[in-house]
């Protein structure tokens, strides 16, 4: 079964966090230079997803019980990556929000692939602070999880704010 659920986030530090709720989502060693670069940190149970603006943005998860079409055309940037969610609760949130608030997705326990596409992006960057005043310039972000053996993070498709 296929389950989809809009949010909006603040991406306060320019980063969203997807992790296992039962987990304690540390992602500080994780954001290297190539992590900064690709808009992904991953650790074991958690994933910082970089994004252009620091305002809130556009969050689409979806729960999926099989890997989806690719369908990163359609897209600016395209990151996946192995996410062990040993609890079986999918945790999404703003790097600084409450987790006890956060937003929780019943997925299958273990490991689970999580491709992050996301849109919008030159638009929002040039709109900067601004960006979350309007659909037109908002960064768009969807997230789709399902079950999967683990694997390296691999980016499907790059952006940069330079072009």
């Amino acid at each position: 079964m296929t389950t989809t659920t809009e949010l909006t986030l603040f991406a306060d530090y320019f980063q969203i966090h997807v992790t296992d709720a039962d987990a304690d989502g540390d992602l500080s060693d994780a954001w290297t230079d190539q992590a900064v670069a690709d808009h992904l940190a991953v650790t074991r149970e958690a994933l910082g997803i970089g994004t252009a603006v620091n305002v809130n943005v556009s969050v689409t998860v979806v729960v999926l019980p099989r890997e989806p079409g690719d369908d990163s055309s359609d897209f600016d940037h395209v990151v996946e990556a192995g996410l062990d969610v040993t609890s079986g609760r999918l945790m999404v949130l703003g790097c600084t929000d409450y987790a006890p608030d956060a937003a929780t997705f019943e997925i299958p326990p273990g490991w689970n692939r999580v491709r992050v596409s996301r849109s919008n992006l030159a638009r929002a960057a040039e709109a900067d602070i601004d960006s979350d005043e309007s659909p037109e310039t908002t960064e768009r972000i969807r997230i789709q999880v399902w079950p999967a053996p683990q694997s390296p993070a691999k980016i499907i498709k790059r952006w940069s704010e330079s072009g």
